[in-house]
């Protein structure tokens, strides 16, 4: 069978070390759908149920595993579909590469059959951009694509005319007008040198020395880079700050740390901001300056991307580089901080923080508090879990409830904060990870608008294992509603769902739980089946998401939301009053 033009795509992605490709067919890819099939023994094509889920799962596979996802759509709502997950992978910065399908050039501009110019409308989206013209430059193109978007970590865009696709493989139809050959690349790429220069290195350290109160703050950037932040940590007497996107780079339970930042923070995190004279940044470009540092703190900040270092807050010394690199170059340069004052406060306002936390987790409640939910899952889930989540009050619950211990993942969609990726996410990383545990801990909200992709995982025997926080509503709006002083409106359905058929009916196992006893039971009865399984879990739906300090203005919006009428008022006081007897009696 003659070659054809869609294999070179297919074989330069397997010259990439690409294994896996997560897609819906079309007829705006049926070529590069026929290159992927010669090839089915070097590399993986996934069929999802919509192509949103696709870009999510080439997401969740990049941030599983620091290699570059790949996805695949075809021409017009296909290609279109992608970009939700697209613009995922682009805000938390993991490399990603979208194909999709066009119509053939004879074609364009023609009005004909689903003609949208995907090259135009991914501009935003995309690193590189590219279409197919002509086969002998696709090794070429593929090659750009993937090292551009492993470089600026973000999403790289080729379209493939679909003529183009099936024509074969050594068309070269037209001549060169250019003093130039046809463009011989090789699928090569080496890492931006990760050292800053010594001078920076020399005055990181003369302010971290300096500092009396020093504050690390760490993300994503950091995860490679656990033992040198602790021993920064150490050396600095230094409390470890961790973003939602940062959770994993520290275990949650070292002395070290006092936990997340921000609404779904600790109250130890906000005072140590609140007190501290000097803040090393790295791995993060946290966008939420109302809980960093009032200007005037000394600030040096360890980021890869040199456009990024001091886009949140004056930087004295910027260091571009990797966060273990620079970190390791840092510490021979770093004076022990004898003074250990600042961190011993911070661990002890972190011991009260648990303590509160912890109050918050008893099984003696009905409904069901979602905090006791999560940390259950913790207890019952291994120490190399992998646990995905979608955007809304149930990040809350798994940031506050849900420990990084031993080598755990976590992930969510950080800086898109868009809702349905956690099914997704965990199909990717089961895919990567075979092995080891991967569970979606899901909102009724986020899992209903991808739930189709359980038939994916069914589909495909995959043992992932979904939790719903099943509270029929659209929490986080109706809890950021009623802190505006409105009333809630257009946020809550009128029953919850019943999941459990659903994942009988796609072949996992479905559990629906409604009281404490069950929960535990139910968890572990999931966690110990072969294949893909779900819990249902009705929850209380008025448990508030409350952040570590409540300010005057959020508390001012609740009382005038309850003034001007809001739904389920005695049953949202009477919750919040429970939790408060529960932090007294602990």
């Amino acid at each position: 069978m003659k070659k054809i033009a869609a294999e070179l795509l297919v074989e330069r992605l397997i010259d990439w070390g690409v294994d896996t490709v997560f897609g819906l067919p079309g007829d705006g890819i049926n070529g590069i759908t026929e290159g992927l099939r010669r090839h089915q023994d070097r590399i993986r094509f996934v069929m999802v149920h919509h192509e949103e889920a696709a870009a999510f799962m080439a997401t969740g596979y990049a941030k599983a595993t620091g290699r570059i996802g790949v996805c695949l759509a075809t021409s017009g709502g296909g290609g279109i579909h992608l970009l939700n997950g697209l613009y995922d992978a682009k805000l938390d910065h993991v490399p990603v590469l979208a194909i999709t399908g066009m119509q053939g050039p004879k074609l364009l501009g023609t009005g004909y059959q689903q003609e949208v110019h995907l090259d135009r409308l991914f501009i935003d989206v995309a690193e590189y951009n590219a279409m197919i013209h002509v086969p002998l430059h696709i090794p070429t193109l593929v090659d750009k694509a993937v090292r551009t978007a492993l470089a600026r970590r973000g999403v790289a865009h080729i379209t493939f005319p679909v003529d183009i696709q099936q024509a074969p493989a050594d068309a070269d139809p037209w001549e060169v007008g250019a003093p130039a050959r046809t463009p011989q690349t090789a699928p090569t790429y080496v890492a931006s040198p990760g050292l800053p220069r010594p001078a920076d290195l020399q005055r990181a350290a003369a302010v971290l020395n300096e500092g009396k109160s020093v504050v690390m703050l760490v993300g994503a950037g950091a995860l490679g880079a656990r033992t040198e932040v602790l021993a920064v940590a150490d050396l600095l007497a230094s409390p470890i700050v961790k973003t939602l996107l940062g959770k994993a780079v520290v275990p949650d339970d070292h002395p070290l740390t006092t936990g997340g930042v921000g609404l779904l923070g600790t109250l130890a995190t906000e005072k140590a901001m609140e007190k501290a004279d000097t803040l090393l940044m790295i791995g993060t470009n946290f966008p939420y300056t109302k809980f960093l540092p009032e200007a005037g703190v000394r600030t040096v900040q360890i980021e890869a991307d040199p456009t990024r270092a001091g886009d949140r807050i004056p930087t004295e010394v910027p260091l571009v580089g990797d966060a273990a690199e620079t970190l390791q170059a840092l510490l021979p340069l770093l004076s022990r901080h004898e003074d250990r004052t600042f961190l011993a406060s911070a661990q002890e306002d972190m011991a009260d923080w648990r303590e509160k936390m912890a109050a918050l987790e008893g099984d003696h409640r009905e409904p069901i508090q979602p905090q006791f939910l999560m940390r259950v899952i913790d207890r019952l889930a291994d120490d190399d879990a992998i646990l995905t989540t979608d955007s809304g009050t149930i990040a809350t619950w798994a940031a506050r409830h849900f420990d990084i211990r031993g080598e755990r993942q976590f992930m969510l969609s950080g800086n898109l904060a868009t809702m349905a990726p956690g099914l997704p996410y965990a199909i990717a990383a089961q895919i990567a990870h075979p092995d080891r545990q991967c569970i979606a801990f899901v909102g009724d909200g986020g899992f209903a608008m991808l739930m189709a992709e359980f038939l994916t995982a069914a589909g495909y025997g995959l043992p992932i294992k979904v939790i719903i926080n099943n509270n029929a509503s659209f929490g986080q709006i109706f809890w950021e509603q009623m802190a505006l002083g409105f009333p809630e409106h257009g946020v809550r359905w009128e029953k919850e769902a019943n999941f459990a058929p659903w994942a009988e009916a796609c072949g996992g196992l479905g559990i629906r739980v409604t009281k404490p006893t069950e929960v535990e039971p139910a968890i572990a009865a999931a966690l110990a089946h072969r294949g893909p399984a779900l819990v249902d879990v009705v929850v209380n739906p008025d448990e508030p998401p409350m952040p570590a300090k409540v300010t005057y203005e959020q508390a001012k919006g609740f009382a005038s939301a309850f003034l001007h009428g809001q739904g389920r008022g005695r049953s949202i006081a009477s919750t919040i009053v429970s939790d408060k007897i529960d932090q007294l009696k602990h």
